[in-house]
């Protein structure tokens, strides 16, 4: 079947993990773990129709969205922090993950939308190939942290039909100060232009929901700006203006984060507004935006689910 040696590639690298830049070179196959500290296995948090995507994702019955246990970035503000910053969960087989996708799909979900698949890819990929031979028909959406190899992104090509990646960083130092890695603008712009020549810069909807092209996240961060602006430099630079990107406004402090000098307050809608105003006046016109207000909080995931 095609893809099939791929896969067998990417199930390879388990034996000496380069997955990610982290590249730990960890035999995972044997016990070894890396940064993610995950083992050669698919590990579940929980899956469900989750309506609070972009709205070409969420569409009226929901992303698909599965979220994956433990991420190959250790972000101190993360809001997911419960299942990022952890390796335990449900374990699967590739089979077994296959099911959980035709079951959101007999849901009436949009797509299926794994979250941080980064450190799991090589299961996740053979648990869709299973899928799509037993009847998935709707799209499948790589939900990462932007933190990739392009490498691998391109060993993905024709299995992902929308790339959801994150573009945290344009400041190299503040990759560094909050997520431990300094060269975070580096792998996620070189990875952002290999899904882009996938799929190309423009999102394809159908019916109001998005079936193949990218969509970029950008948090804003509390006082970082110039962080921000040099993210949307950077695509317009070597990608391009004409890209989806959701610039997303709802950072709140998690509970030891309240007394952070820097991260330790929500942004104010000034701030929103000059990155805003920052991206429209380079030439970003299809952007997906939010209110700032107190309201503005992430939801509380319920993941009492048939898939857990």
């Amino acid at each position: 079947m095609e893809f099939q040696d791929t896969i067998a590639s990417l199930k390879e690298i388990y034996q000496d993990c380069v997955l990610c830049p982290h590249q730990c070179h960890v035999d995972r196959t044997h016990g070894q773990l890396g940064i993610c500290r995950l083992p050669a296995k698919i590990i579940m948090d929980c899956a469900l129709a989750h309506h609070g995507e972009e709205p070409p994702l969420s569409g009226t019955r929901g992303a698909g969205t599965i979220f994956f246990s433990s991420c190959n970035l250790g972000c101190i503000y993360c809001q997911n922090y419960q299942i990022s910053h952890k390796a335990g969960g449900r374990e699967l087989s590739s089979p077994a993950l296959a099911q959980v996708m035709l079951g959101l799909q007999k849901q009436g979900c949009h797509n299926i939308e794994p979250v941080t698949p980064t450190p799991q890819t090589p299961l996740i990929m053979e648990a869709l190939l299973l899928a799509r031979e037993q009847g998935l028909k709707i799209p499948f959406v790589y939900n990462c942290g932007g933190y990739e190899i392009p490498q691998i992104i391109k060993m993905l090509d024709k299995m992902v039909d929308i790339y959801l990646p994150d573009f945290k960083y344009g400041v190299a130092e503040d990759g560094a100060a909050f997520s431990s890695v300094g060269d975070y603008p580096h792998y996620a712009l070189e990875s952002l232009k290999e899904m882009v020549r996938q799929v190309g810069d423009e999102l394809e909807m159908e019916n109001d929901v998005a079936k193949r092209g990218v969509i970029v996240r950008h948090l804003v961060l509390p006082g970082r700006l110039e962080n921000s602006k040099e993210v949307f430099r950077l695509i317009k630079r070597d990608v391009s203006t004409s890209l989806a990107v959701s610039l997303m406004s709802q950072y709140t402090p998690t509970g030891k984060l309240q007394n952070h000098p820097l991260l330790g307050r929500r942004i104010t809608a000034a701030e929103y507004n000059e990155i805003l105003d920052f991206a429209l006046d380079l030439g970003f016109d299809n952007l997906f935006i939010q209110e700032v207000s107190d309201d503005n909080l992430l939801p509380d995931f319920d993941c009492e689910n048939p898939f857990q």
